[in-house]
């Protein structure tokens, strides 16, 4: 039996197949990991600012600078050096840090939905992801680690998500309140 149901549509009588649980669960999924990902992409965005005023160079530089830098974490890794110079205010330099330490945390939960593989119980619609890593010990390797996407993953994403937002928002208030190059 498919995994589709007959439903009646109410406006003009027809029948379609309706979205199967797997269908429904996964396009939920894939529509929030969405968000995660425009969310942290928009948020790492703005290291530009704190590259241009932490380096003290004009927007423009910034930009070459950050995208000369091809990771994330060496986008990081600069904006920290940076910050801990020694014409940086210490006041400034702590709270550049500490987003620095708040983004880099929430990086593991964006990177693990970057680089997996989902799936979907066509019957139950439940979801697990099975991460594209290799884990090596002394005697064997180890692979494809399958993690339920249950509803407490689901909280850690939208967490994540919020806690993206606003490491966001302090950025532009250390953007603006520094007048560094927007």
């Amino acid at each position: 039996m498919s995994s589709q149901a007959l439903t009646t549509d109410n406006e003009n009588g027809s029948s379609r197949p309706s979205r199967s649980l797997a269908s429904t669960a996964m396009q939920n999924i894939l529509l929030l990991v969405g968000q995660l990902n425009y969310t942290w992409t928009n948020t790492e965005s703005l290291l530009i600012y704190l590259i241009g005023g932490l380096a003290r160079v004009d927007k423009e530089t910034a930009i070459v600078i950050f995208l000369t830098l091809n990771t994330t974490r060496a986008r990081v890794d600069l904006v920290e050096r940076l910050a801990k110079m020694p014409k940086t205010d210490p006041e400034l330099r702590d709270q550049v840090l500490d987003l620095m330490k708040s983004l880099s945390k929430e990086s593991a939960l964006r990177n693990k939905f970057n680089h997996c593989i989902y799936s979907f119980d066509p019957d139950s619609g439940r979801g697990a992801t099975q991460l594209m890593r290799i884990f090596d010990d002394k005697e064997e390797i180890k692979y494809g680690k399958v993690e339920s996407l249950d509803d407490k993953e689901i909280a850690r994403i939208r967490k994540s998500i919020r806690s993206i937002t606003a490491i966001n928002k302090q950025i532009w208030e250390i953007a603006r309140t520094h007048n560094f190059p927007v």
